[in-house]
């Protein structure tokens, strides 16, 4: 799943706002760096073969972020991928919109403005076809996109996207994932405390967090003060 990077670019993570603010404010395009993987490259869009649609897109994206072997050209790839797939009315469809345009959007600054408000639009749509559709997804993306750049989209509301994000952990709170984005909410926010339980929670449960998340969770305790200031009961919450 993806998310724009924090706009002080401390931590990496998924849909985060805008890591790179200053990097492409010149009047110069960015061309994508690198070379487009096969795994996405061979991926057909008009919906026939095993392997197409802006699901396997996304799927095949995420699974390179995951590995760390990822380029620019792949994320644009994907991107022009996903929007030249057919719109199968599904919440898995429009989710997929939401998560390719957000990974463009990681490392393009300002100049991704156009893309996260895409990211939003599709997000918005997934939640309107099935608010459920996995665990809440896109309103967890949706939450986290408006807390980290409500501030650069037009009519975002960082208070929203906090509520969305607490919408998610009281309906799923097993998933530490969902803590984990709260907890960046507060942190982002300026009010770092009220995310220190959530953070406790994405600790006992880092095994169940992505090689992303489980930095994203690193760079968030260390910005608080450490394991000790989190004062987490269960022992062993460490990172």
């Amino acid at each position: 799943m993806c998310y724009p990077s924090r706009v002080r670019a401390t931590k990496s993570g998924q849909v985060l706002v805008l890591v790179g603010l200053a990097g492409c404010l010149s009047g110069v395009a960015c061309k994508p760096k690198g070379t487009v993987d096969p795994s996405i490259a061979d991926i057909a869009t008009d919906g026939s073969g095993e392997r197409a649609g802006a699901w396997a897109v996304h799927e095949a994206l995420e699974q390179r972020i995951g590995q760390g072997v990822d380029s620019e050209a792949d994320r644009q790839a994907a991107l022009d991928k996903v929007r030249a797939a057919p719109d199968d009315q599904t919440a898995a469809y429009a989710y997929a919109r939401a998560s390719v345009a957000g990974r463009v959007a990681e490392g393009r600054g300002l100049k991704a403005l156009k893309i996260l408000e895409e990211m939003r639009t599709w997000a918005r749509r997934s939640i309107e076809r099935d608010p459920q559709f996995q665990e809440m997804a896109a309103t967890r993306m949706l939450g986290t996109l408006l807390v980290l750049a409500g501030q650069h989209l037009d009519g975002g509301d960082s208070e929203e996207g906090l509520e969305l994000l607490e919408s998610v952990v009281e309906a799923h709170p097993d998933n530490p994932v969902n803590h984990l984005r709260v907890a960046e909410a507060y942190v982002a926010l300026g009010d770092p405390e009220p995310g220190f339980e959530h953070l406790c929670v994405a600790l006992a449960g880092r095994a169940q967090l992505g090689g992303e998340e489980q930095r994203l969770l690193e760079g968030l305790v260390a910005e608080v003060g450490g394991a000790e200031a989190l004062a987490c009961e269960a022992a062993g919450e460490g990172p």
